[in-house]
């Protein structure tokens, strides 16, 4: 019988497992093997998860684990070398512990984090840390390589004085921080940022939030936490609205092209397992829509433009 079998039901508010000694994770190592996409999905495929406590501020279960594949030899780049072999830290999202939400099907969200890891990898950008869908010990999940913070890098957002964003940096709006008293709500004005915010319009992301945010320590910035991406109607939430209604840059529209030609090709095959039909051809659309029109996206009347809480 397989293990996912013998554990007993798992959702969100399930306890975590008995941790096993946690590992630190190293922001060098972490930096390196997420910039090393090959030799990091082949560890997340094939290696063993194990996992060493419950993230507890996850909104959906999450698990710190690390993932480990036989000895073969030395250990270089990014992975750790243990008793075992190559080893890396990684995160791991079973679908039985994902909480259903009214406007995504349930079962769905490691799906579209696997679905968000192809799209940014077929742009050629390297937006999001290697994804990969696989069997662990609570059933099949999302496993993601962990990306631990650089503490020294700059902020990139802010909360300013008066209503016009400070050199390097764009405005997202006004935002309240005492009663009667509100400061201008910003981010940087960073090209990694930009190209971030070009990729979400791409998979309709309902929820990028500031704690999203992650800058490794090679300088790499990098979005995590894509469940809510792809559906069919339009959902665009982001803080990287900096950029509305100018055009996109020659980089952003060769990127495009590249992805578009894609999903008629490769990549719309690896994502027919973890999508419907009507959401990759919506996702062709909106890279249709961009190409065509040329610029970053306006925020939608329908639907409300900036994530609650936004960090």
């Amino acid at each position: 019988m397989p293990a996912s079998e013998r554990l007993p039901a798992l959702n969100a508010d399930s306890p975590a497992p008995e941790p096993v000694a946690v590992p630190q994770a190293d922001p060098a190592a972490c930096a390196a093997l997420a910039a090393d996409p090959d030799r990091a999905l082949a560890l997340l495929r094939d290696g063993e998860l194990t996992v060493h406590g419950r993230i507890t501020d996850a909104s959906n279960a999450a698990f710190y684990c690390t993932v480990s594949a036989p000895a073969t030899g030395g250990a270089t780049g990014g992975a750790r070398s243990g008793p075992d072999g190559d080893s890396a830290i990684c995160v791991y999202k079973p679908v039985r512990g994902e909480r259903p939400l009214w406007d995504f099907p349930d079962g769905t969200l490691a799906g579209r984090e696997t679905a968000a890891y192809l799209v940014s990898a077929a742009m050629g950008w390297g937006l999001v840390p290697p994804t990969s869908l696989r069997e662990g010990p609570f059933g099949e999940g999302m496993c993601q390589i962990w990306v631990e913070p650089d503490p020294e890098a700059p902020e990139l957002l802010s909360l300013q004085p008066g209503e016009e964003a400070e050199p390097g940096w764009r405005a997202i709006g006004l935002a309240e921080v005492e009663p009667g008293r509100t400061a201008l709500f910003v981010h940087a004005d960073d090209e990694r940022l930009r190209r971030l915010a070009v990729l979400d319009a791409v998979l309709n992301n309902g929820d990028r939030k500031g704690g999203h945010l992650l800058t490794a320590a090679d300088g790499r910035l990098y979005g995590i936490d894509h469940g809510v991406t792809f559906a069919v109607p339009g959902k665009l939430r982001t803080l990287l609205w900096g950029w509305a209604g100018e055009p996109l840059a020659p980089e952003a529209t060769e990127a495009l092209g590249r992805l578009r030609a894609d999903l008629d090709g490769a990549l719309g095959a690896a994502l027919a397992p973890l999508l419907t039909p009507a959401e990759i051809a919506a996702t062709a659309g909106r890279v249709d829509g961009l190409l065509k029109e040329g610029h970053h996206p306006y925020p939608s009347a329908d639907w409300p433009a900036v994530p609650w809480p936004p960090i």
